[in-house]
């Protein structure tokens, strides 16, 4: 896809085009990169004020019927039946192999009293991911596509002021929780959660008001458009990972390190034990019964040089470990920071291992992520 007549659009298009974005092709969409003001100030501005992101492009499903909740949990190592209404919870679809083939977000919107459960799932596997929840649970609830829904996501640590201004009530939601408001006669579904380490909401919002809203959010003091260049190196920087990049259907939850998005309920001595695809392996794995020969870990440079993701990394001795799967230069970091899969034993934190740039040797520390602290909203101290 190279001619912008293949790509899609999203509502916000010709806001982009306004803004003096440049537009890229990501997920079938013709989506903004950056903004005249430039990756670096973006993402600044989104730590230090509120960055606005169109995130359009992605999936938004829900699931209906009282047997929603129990067949939904059948695709996941993750506890759905017993998440509390208006609870948002990390979810991730698996293949048979226990390969990962998307990761998802999903809220309960008082599904067992005539509401759904709500799912956000990546852009770029929605078809798929539809296709295959259709597949394995449609028999057991309905699945419905949003595509008339927007989404918009305010990141930053100023997101609550200036939403709040616009949406009075927001202020009251914590880290992953979810409620429904209104904006100006708009239906909006907001939670309170991101993709870049910082406070914020995600805003589900229809097609028709999406710009509206939009610039209606621009026009406060704090917001600033943010592009796709800042939002990857803000989710570098928070230690999340990239479906496609740094997680797919060949790594497992616990290769990724993705352990804590596994309930107890599911787990081997869990109340509701196994019953996803790939149970077997993934619980293997977590119990140590079944061997994890690669794991991914963060990586820092000890030399001011960015490490980009296929860039290989070697031992002392010039052995192949493992691989780069997203780099650059954090620019909160103010250091050259990645995620990388290396062989098991040379996952343990202050390991030093080399990376081959152009033939010469980088060297890097692995490190814990993420590898700017996180500001996530849990409610008053």
């Amino acid at each position: 896809m190279t001619a912008d007549t293949s790509l899609l659009t999203t509502p916000l298009h010709a806001l982009h085009l306004e803004l003096g974005a440049r537009m890229v092709p990501f997920a079938g969409y013709n989506m903004p990169v950056q903004y005249p003001a430039g990756l670096m100030a973006e993402h600044h501005h989104t730590r230090q004020s509120a960055g606005l992101f169109d995130v359009s492009h992605m999936g938004q499903l829900r699931l209906t019927g009282l047997d929603a909740a129990a067949a939904f949990e059948t695709l996941m190592p993750v506890d759905v039946i017993d998440l509390g209404v208006g609870k948002q919870r990390y979810g991730l679809l698996l293949n048979d192999a226990g390969g990962i083939m998307d990761d998802l977000m999903f809220v309960n919107r008082d599904v067992m009293n005539g509401g759904d459960i709500f799912v956000v799932v990546n852009g770029a596997c929605k078809v798929a991911d539809t296709a295959h929840i259709q597949a394995r649970i449609g028999s057991r609830c309905q699945v419905t596509t949003l595509s008339e829904q927007a989404l918009l996501a305010l990141q930053g640590p100023q997101a609550v002021t200036a939403l709040s201004r616009l949406v009075p009530g927001v202020e009251k939601l914590v880290f992953m929780t979810g409620a429904a408001f209104e904006w100006q006669g708009a239906a909006l579904f907001v939670t309170r959660s991101g993709y870049t380490g910082e406070d914020g909401f995600e805003i589900s919002v229809h097609a028709a008001h999406a710009e509206a809203l939009a610039r209606a959010l621009l026009s406060q003091p704090e917001v600033q458009a943010i592009g796709l260049g800042a939002r990857n190196s803000l989710r570098l920087e928070a230690g999340l990972c990239l479906y496609g990049q740094d997680i797919d259907t060949t790594t497992t939850p616990v290769e990724a390190g993705l352990n804590w998005a596994l309930q107890k309920s599911r787990r081997s001595v869990g109340a509701r034990a196994a019953g996803f695809p790939g149970a077997e392996k993934v619980l293997g794995q977590l119990d140590g019964t079944t061997p994890v020969e690669r794991k991914r870990v963060g990586l820092i440079a000890l030399e001011r040089i960015p490490v980009r993701e296929h860039v290989m990394l070697h031992n002392a001795q010039g052995e192949w470990i493992g691989e780069v799967t997203s780099g650059l230069l954090g620019p909160s970091a103010n250091q050259p920071v990645a995620m990388a899969y290396v062989q098991t034993k040379y996952a343990t934190t202050g390991t030093l291992l080399n990376a081959m740039v152009r033939g010469k040797a980088v060297p890097m520390c692995v490190s814990a992520m993420p590898f700017v602290p996180t500001r996530y909203f849990r409610g008053p101290v």
